[in-house]
């Protein structure tokens, strides 16, 4: 079962500073969930200035109950970075990013 999470930093002058003391451990859970299947794709969500205000992440678990044991463990919102979780069930035949060589994306970024 896939999920779109949608999760948006806080707004305070703190928010920023507890995202970034928690971003390692965040990317690390991030390594360990697409190397067991469980994210297919993340992104943050940036501002107009390009500073990051958030996450959306596609994720895929065989049930509701461990994805909410992967965000009781997740290190933004133990950290209290995410302020607002928003999550939606989705459905996608074949993750598209694995569909293209890396190649393809680094041409169409530029």
């Amino acid at each position: 079962m896939q999920f779109l999470v949608i999760g948006l930093d806080g707004t305070d002058e703190k928010a920023m500073e507890r995202r970034l003391a928690v971003r390692d451990a965040h990317i690390a859970l991030g390594e360990e969930l697409l190397a067991s299947g469980n994210m297919w794709y993340g992104a943050a969500i940036l501002d107009d200035n390009g500073n990051m205000i958030g996450s959306s992440l596609f994720m895929n678990f065989s049930t509701e109950k461990e994805l909410n044991e992967w965000l009781d463990r997740e290190p933004y919102v133990i950290g209290n970075v995410w302020k607002s979780v928003k999550v939606h069930k989705c459905s996608t035949r074949d993750p598209w990013q694995f569909n293209r060589p890396k190649e393809f994306f680094d041409n169409i970024s530029k």
